[in-house]
């Protein structure tokens, strides 16, 4: 890990700000425009390393793109196309490239083997390749595949029915890009609905996609027409602004364009149980539902938060828990196990960090206990290589008495590049 700030305590933040495009959308872009027919314009991509990691995969599976700024243009090889790379493809800390990659060459008539940095290749894959062996396709790994490097021989797919037993929008994508060459139906099953964005983008792109509740499925061996897709603002990068705002008094910020998937604005629905009051002007409802977001200083309560709920704001736990570490009264975070699987051992992580800057924290097997204090006393933390842990941390530093130093803050570029500049921007006092 690399890199190092410290943040000081700061009186609020007021101003207009714009984040970088949608992570998990700008992934899906590339990797359909990549399989369908004709160009796909991509407007709005998130230049960062996770996305520019899978955007170099595209062009070493032969397909080719043009960059301007934060437009591309994805020259589609229709859904049976891609090459056989030369090399290994490199992923560098992208969960969402590898997995959902992964998915999409397992329907390919080729060979590929696809790894990425330490942090990528202790995050777990058996949730992936094991239903993609089921379906026929022939991978090996570390750990008996449960681990990359992944070498992956494509081909003669059979649709299913998987019933995860977790809800994931990795899980489920990786299964239906795998289901676009497979013979038949494949279908998702999810105990509580994850995030939308790849059915939403195979429909805008012509393909015919069944959306129940919590099942998902597809016909294998339609046909994918390029077109355009829009990438609004990544919530979970506005989503530290939000929270800084109203955590902070006389803060009153805007940030425009972001999307707000009701899949993916969990934090929200909490907030408000919290007592915060964040304005949502919505602009646009389809494909993607876009708003600018209103927040200013609040005295937030705590809440629980229960498995069901965590989907949605799987991503916003890091800065949900330093807003719980400032409310008043207990709150409760359960049934969070996945996070101990994302790119660090989230809860953990959270958990050691609050308790270093004066935080009350108690660490459970599946979340927290997180009984808020008036003011972090600060100190010197760990981003534990994870980017949302890492910017977390610097809203914690905002909050404090003494201010935070968070050590290995380059990994914050593989989602919100300058993350720094905007908090500086908006009033924040970063070293």
């Amino acid at each position: 890990m690399t890199g190092r700030i410290r943040v000081k305590p700061c009186r609020g933040l007021r101003g207009e700000v714009a984040v970088p495009g949608d992570k998990s959308i700008s992934h899906r872009a590339l990797l359909l425009g990549a399989v369908a027919d004709g160009v796909t314009e991509v407007q709005g991509f998130l230049r960062a390393e996770d996305t520019l990691h899978t955007l170099q995969a595209c062009r070493e599976l032969g397909v080719s793109v043009e960059e301007k700024g934060d437009s591309l243009r994805v020259r589609g090889l229709g859904l049976g196309g891609l090459k056989e790379p030369a090399g290994v493809l490199d992923l560098g800390n992208a969960g969402t490239g590898i997995r959902l990659l992964t998915g999409l060459l397992a329907g390919q008539e080729l060979f590929a083997v696809l790894t990425g940095d330490v942090y990528l290749r202790r995050r777990p894959m058996g949730r992936i390749t094991r239903p993609l062996t089921a379906m026929g396709a022939t991978i090996l790994g570390r750990d008996r595949g449960r681990l990359a490097p992944l070498a992956v021989q494509g081909g003669g797919l059979r649709g299913m029915e998987h019933a995860s037993p977790v809800a994931s929008a990795q899980v489920k994508s990786a299964l239906l890009l795998a289901g676009l060459n497979a013979e038949g139906t494949t279908a998702v099953t999810e105990p509580h609905p994850s995030r939308d964005h790849t059915e939403r983008m195979l429909r805008g792109l012509g393909y015919d996609v069944t959306v129940e509740p919590t099942r998902v499925a597809i016909q294998g061996g339609g046909r994918l027409r390029g077109g355009t897709v829009r990438v609004p603002g990544d919530f979970s990068s506005a989503a530290f602004l939000v929270v800084a705002a109203l955590l902070l008094d006389g803060s009153e910020v805007v940030v425009r364009s972001v999307g707000v998937n009701p899949t993916r604005t969990g934090l929200l629905s909490i907030l408000a149980r919290m007592g915060a009051e964040v304005g949502v002007d919505l602009l646009e409802e389809e494909p993607e539902p876009v708003a600018d977001l209103h927040a200013s200083s609040a005295r937030l309560r705590a809440t629980s938060v229960e498995g069901e709920e965590i989907p949605a704001a799987i991503d916003e736990f890091p800065i949900l828990c330093v807003a719980a570490a400032l409310a008043e009264g207990e709150t409760r975070i359960r049934g969070a196990e996945e996070l101990r699987v994302k790119e660090t051992d989230r809860i953990r992580a959270m958990a050691q960090n609050l308790a270093a800057v004066g935080g009350d924290v108690q660490e459970w097997p599946d979340g927290l206990v997180i009984r808020g204090v008036e003011r972090l006393r600060g100190g010197r933390v760990s981003s534990f290589g994870d980017h949302r842990v890492a910017m977390a941390m610097a809203v914690a530093g905002c909050c404090s008495r003494e201010g935070v130093t968070v050590e290995g803050t380059s990994c914050i570029e593989t989602s919100f590049p300058g993350f720094m500049e905007v908090l500086r921007g908006l009033g924040g006092t970063v070293a």
